[in-house]
């Protein structure tokens, strides 16, 4: 089936409307038809090869949310109708240890929404900016949000996942004190979600400008990094810090804020590697300097359910397809409150 999509063709050139091809749905595919699709900092590095091994034309969205238009024949768990997501996964090995302990996203031959090698035409898989897509019923999810926060949901599927699962697997919870470093499309989820675990949450922002809005989000504490008496008057107690900033920076001056034996978490990725750490302020308190990606299949699923029940959503700016161009020029800037989410109707104007 041809659909209409917005792609871009090389590194240096702007996305626009393409022509795209999905497969017939399989006895165990899914076919969805995309409502909304988040726009996440990583499809501007796939776009425009940041990351290198960009394949054109890259058709980017992997925060993917929508109805079920059609089922194969050995599809169970799903109708026709159902609200559904899709995130950065739409493939997997399916026996390796990774996958049958549901971490489909360690797996060494997870297939990524786009941008990964596949089989079909044409030789790699295109993402969300599109009206459909076909994926296999393992990798879909339910949405049990109301119907009326469906746009706000489509982030969740990475900018939820992302700072979820770190959050659970370094087992956040109420008596912790846990930093959250940056409060953008990953940060303002971290925020959201650790303080619905329980936990005592402290932002860091650059911006003094953000100071409210990172407690209107559920900080009960903001520090703005700039000003070394805030960052000083917080040394040596934090348990956990999940640090979400894309760009290269200072990675000690948060390291010195862990206790003894904590952790912080990288999950932003930056075009370009952070200045190495001072090994000393890792040793000298047996602290961890560690990395998460998103999260596998079940996970992922815990992360809706665990989001419907405390009402947490993203917030989002909706943009029409044509947008979405100034809307990464807008990205690079900061300027998103928090994360842009494409109404994919708009591709059938």
């Amino acid at each position: 089936m041809t659909i209409k999509a917005y792609g871009a063709h090389a590194a240096d050139q702007a996305l626009e409307p393409i022509d795209i091809t999905r497969r017939a749905p399989g006895a165990h595919d899914v076919q969805i038809a995309i409502a909304y699709c988040g726009v996440c900092h990583s499809d501007i590095h796939q776009v425009r090869s940041e990351w290198g091994g960009t394949l054109y034309p890259c058709v980017p969205g992997h925060e993917i949310v929508g109805r079920v238009s059609a089922l194969g024949a050995h599809v169970s768990g799903v109708q026709v109708g159902d609200l559904v997501g899709v995130g950065c996964i739409v493939d997997s090995c399916k026996h390796c240890e990774d996958c049958d302990d549901g971490l489909e996203n360690y797996c060494d031959h997870m297939v990524g929404t786009y941008n990964a090698p596949t089989p079909e035409a044409p030789g790699y898989t295109l993402g969300g900016y599109s009206q459909q897509i076909v994926v296999h019923e393992r990798y879909v999810l339910r949405i049990r949000h109301p119907e009326a926060q469906l746009a706000a949901v489509a982030p969740l599927l990475c900018a939820g996942i992302t700072t979820y699962s770190p959050l659970r697997h370094w087992k956040v919870g109420p008596g912790q004190k846990v930093g959250v470093v940056g409060i953008g499309g990953l940060g303002h989820m971290g925020i959201k979600l650790a303080h619905a675990m329980g936990a005592h949450v402290v932002a860091f922002t650059t911006s003094e400008s953000k100071r409210e809005a990172a407690k209107l989000l559920g900080a009960d504490e903001v520090v703005v990094s700039r000003h070394a008496e805030e960052m000083a008057a917080h040394a040596k107690s934090f348990d956990f810090i999940l640090n979400t900033v894309a760009a290269p920076h200072d990675l000690d001056a948060f390291l010195t804020l862990l206790k003894r034996d904590g952790t912080m978490t990288l999950v932003g990725a930056p075009a370009t590697p952070h200045p190495s750490p001072n090994v000393f302020n890792l040793i000298m308190k047996r602290r961890s300097l560690a990395g998460s990606m998103i999260g596998g299949i079940p996970e992922t699923q815990e992360m809706l359910d665990f989001c419907a029940e405390h009402g947490i959503v993203s917030d989002i700016e909706m943009i029409k397809m044509d947008e979405i161009n100034t809307a990464y020029e807008r990205m690079l800037k900061g300027d998103v409150k928090y994360r842009f989410v494409i109404d994919c109707a708009s591709l059938a104007a």
